[in-house]
């Protein structure tokens, strides 16, 4: 059975735009989620165009600045300060990856906890560590909603990652782990992977690798998230060869379709949440 992120996308995007206009009418204003992107690369500038239209559709208001690689740091790093004072500006979201030859870690560490909407600064990633999450990050969480709307009780599942980035895989085995499954996380070093995800109940993938999960690597009856997104031929394809482990998952997330949807309507989620922790601080 396919688990379509898109259509769990639509019903949590139907909400949030029915609280932003309970939102704005509280506040008199609407949540604003602010953009940086550095230099011209096609898919980042897709992925900004993307998250600015979500916004324009549940009723954000949204900022976007444009910077030519080459851009001093200092002045990427100014104008994240100036969003920070800015009590109108719930969200700051820097589009990565960084053009080589900017300080990734230093940059985003201007962002504050509390507009940290993609949920990568290192305060928010140890809360979600002590199960005491805050903000968290976007495709981790999505993946959670999309395993949620199955309706199965994810407590004492063998849970497999494959993948151990800090967008990604090490989030996702935190939010996993604290939903009480047993939890496994393989990487590039990791030998006879196999031996790991025939055990695996629920397996996601973000591996970086083009249908790299194969049908003789799941177990019957899996649940199977696909976070990859290779292009293959001129054709989108995740990390798992769909077509063949279709037949063997319980359930299973397609590319495209899946994930993506999830990721954007998180983003949206997050600064929604944002936009109301900081009013009722106020």
């Amino acid at each position: 059975m396919l688990i379509l992120g898109k259509e769990v996308a639509a019903k949590t995007l139907e909400k949030i735009t029915e609280n932003t206009i309970e939102f704005e009418k509280k506040y008199s204003r609407k949540p604003t989620l602010a953009v940086i992107i550095v230099g011209d690369d096609p898919a980042s500038q897709t992925y900004v165009k993307n998250k600015i239209n979500g916004c324009k559709q549940v009723g954000f208001n949204s900022l976007s600045y444009e910077y030519e690689n080459g851009t001093p740091e200092d002045e990427i790093v100014a104008k994240i300060k100036e969003l920070a004072d800015d009590r109108n500006v719930d969200g700051i979201l820097v589009q990565l990856p960084l053009p080589k030859g900017y300080n990734e870690q230093r940059i985003l560490a201007n962002i504050p906890d509390s507009k940290d909407v993609d949920g990568f600064n290192a305060s928010n990633i140890g809360c979600l560590c002590l199960n005491r999450p805050r903000t968290v990050s976007c495709t981790p969480l999505g993946v959670m909603h999309m395993l949620e709307s199955t309706g199965i009780d994810l407590a004492g599942k063998n849970a497999v990652v494959l993948g151990r980035s800090n967008t990604v895989g090490k989030p996702m085995a935190m939010l996993l782990l604290n939903a009480n499954c047993t939890v496994t996380v393989c990487h590039s070093k990791t030998v006879n992977m196999s031996q790991f995800t025939k055990n695996a109940d629920i397996l996601v993938v973000a591996i970086g690798k083009p249908k790299f999960v194969t049908a003789d690597m799941v177990k019957d009856g899996a649940i199977v998230i696909d976070v990859g997104i290779n292009r293959v031929d001129g054709k989108l394809c995740g990390d798992v060869d769909f077509e063949n482990v279709e037949k063997k998952a319980s359930y299973i997330s397609p590319v495209p379709g899946g994930v993506g949807p999830m990721t954007i309507s998180m983003l949206l989620y997050n600064t929604l949440m944002s936009a109301i922790a900081r009013e009722n601080e106020q």
